[in-house]
């Protein structure tokens, strides 16, 4: 038993003006369509519960951003081989086997409006099909054969799982300071962005400098990303997340809405965050008091405002490659993360 990955069509760019990632799928449509061969290839298993739980997450939709900048990284390097499709795959497992495991650390219920597969198939299961797509993931480095891909992608993996543990401890830690915040994220979340994109160069045997102003570019994209995440934990609805509104609110997490809005604030909005971060106040009132007291020191703006910075970073690091479509496309797909609503 498998689930379908639904092939991806060529779309034009939207009319309204505004960023989108149309560029980037019609770029990457057709390399998607065999990166998703790869994915329904490497899924199965004799076990019929690896497939059909693996196959719950994949086939739920998302962006598939990690992968398309492998893809298209790989037009803007002007490659035509084939190499990258099952790295991108290989990509996609790792970030597809760090949400089963995320979703299990933090007890979620919710990812892309539909039941997350702990809630579905329980937490052991739910781990041990992660760890699989960890395998899965290796095997195609393997098969790829290029030790330098193989270190890219295995240390991604490890300084992913360090960003996971450090974001573990620093949860319900109030005094945690943006410093810390920026080096989790930069782990758990740029970390494979940056290996994403960087691969893209390896692959096509370009230069040393061309790998690194791929890595800058997928590393500061990334960040951008992660802070519009997490601002719009407090300033979206539930429905155009397809997560609770409020979840990281609840698990106690310290991010930058938060951190600002704690380092802004008075000595008795300082109390409620403490008692809120350690858990003691929790319940939709609560919520709303947080949200009030965020949208008083404006920290979503503040948070949106520093991804728009990272998010120049990563446009600057492409600059020196050739004014092309792959090019305008990795543009307006960073523009697109730090403007989008959902």
């Amino acid at each position: 038993m498998s689930a379908d990955v639904i092939p991806l069509r060529k779309r034009a760019p939207e009319p309204t003006g505004s960023p989108s990632l149309a560029p980037m799928l019609e770029l990457t449509a057709d390399g998607m369509n065999a990166v998703n061969a790869v994915i329904l290839d490497k899924m199965q298993s004799r076990i019929p519960l690896i497939p059909t739980l693996a196959g719950h997450l994949i086939a739920g939709g998302g962006k598939r951003m990690r992968p398309m900048l492998t893809l298209a990284g790989a037009a803007l390097c002007d490659y035509h081989g084939t190499r990258h499709h099952k790295l991108a795959a290989a990509v996609e497992f790792i970030h597809t086997a760090t949400l089963l495991h995320d979703d299990v650390v933090d007890g979620s219920e919710l990812r892309r409006g539909k039941s997350t597969a702990n809630i579905v198939f329980g937490n052991p299961a739910t781990v041990l099909v992660g760890d699989f797509l960890f395998t899965r993931s290796f095997e195609l480095m393997v098969e790829d054969g290029s030790l330098k891909v193989l270190k890219i992608l295995s240390n991604a993996s490890s300084v992913i799982s360090e960003g996971e543990v450090d974001q573990l401890t620093a949860q319900r830690q109030i005094e945690t300071s943006e410093e810390r915040y920026l080096s989790i994220i930069g782990s758990k979340t740029a970390a494979l962005f940056a290996a994403a994109t960087r691969i893209a160069a390896v692959v096509a045997e370009r230069s040393e400098a061309d790998e690194r102003a791929l890595e800058d570019y997928g590393r500061n994209l990334g960040i951008a990303f992660q802070l519009v995440d997490d601002a719009m934990d407090y300033d979206s609805e539930a429905g155009e997340m397809g997560k609770g509104k409020g979840d990281d609110f609840r698990e106690g997490k310290m991010t930058l809405p938060v951190i600002l809005a704690y380092a802004r604030g008075s000595e008795e909005e300082r109390h409620f965050w403490q008692q809120a971060i350690q858990g003691h106040l929790s319940s939709d009132t609560d919520l709303a008091h947080a949200i009030s007291l965020i949208e008083r020191h404006d920290t979503v703006n503040a948070t949106r405002e520093r991804a728009r910075h990272y998010a120049q970073r990563a446009i600057d690091a492409i600059a020196g490659f050739p004014a092309n479509p792959a090019h305008a496309a990795m543009v307006e797909a960073v523009e697109f993360a730090v403007t989008r609503r959902f």
